[in-house]
């Protein structure tokens, strides 16, 4: 077998995420942002504005690192879905890999730690966004018994292209 696909679970180590952490997250959101659908804009993040992103999260607690080979090789938050407070038991999630990282079980150690601290934490559904053409995302949350609850087509564009977003969710209680 192709050793990029061997998972070796015990090499990535998920932890809270620390202000130190910073400009690696940036660093993997705008890789992203630059290369991918999976973030909806195709502005950089300066790094002010990492931080004060981070530092949103950070302040909640719903910020997650996972560590391999001594770098941080993805993260994944939690946030609100919607800001009016018949929604605050409500969270979405984001789960994003470095690049070379993929197929490794980076996401999957992010995203069983994450639905975790969101339990935890006392919220009832995660909601998942997912591009609908990223099949790799919609398999990584179907696996942790997340729920096709919809796709909304032509709703964002990135690219010069109408992009669909495919809602997920998993109820927690």
């Amino acid at each position: 077998m192709n050793p990029i696909y061997e998972t070796d679970r015990a090499a990535v180590t998920v932890r809270p995420a620390h202000r130190e952490d910073a400009e690696a997250i940036r660093a993997i959101r705008n890789h992203v942002i630059e290369h991918s659908t999976a973030l909806w804009t195709q502005t950089p993040q300066s790094p002010a504005e990492g931080m004060a992103w981070l530092a949103a999260h950070l302040e909640r607690g719903s910020a997650l690192v996972a560590e391999a080979d001594g770098e941080i090789a993805g993260f994944a938050v939690y946030g609100p879905w919607r800001q009016l407070d018949g929604f605050r038991h409500t969270v979405e999630d984001s789960v994003y890999v470095r690049e070379g990282r993929h197929g490794l079980g980076v996401g999957s150690a992010l995203l069983a730690a994450l639905i975790t601290a969101a339990r935890d934490a006392g919220h009832h559904v995660v909601i998942a966004g997912i591009e609908a053409e990223n099949a790799s995302s919609i398999r990584l949350h179907e696996r942790f018994g997340f729920r096709h609850a919809g796709t909304v087509p032509e709703i964002g564009t990135k690219f010069g292209r109408w992009l669909d977003l495919t809602i997920m969710q998993l109820p927690l209680a």
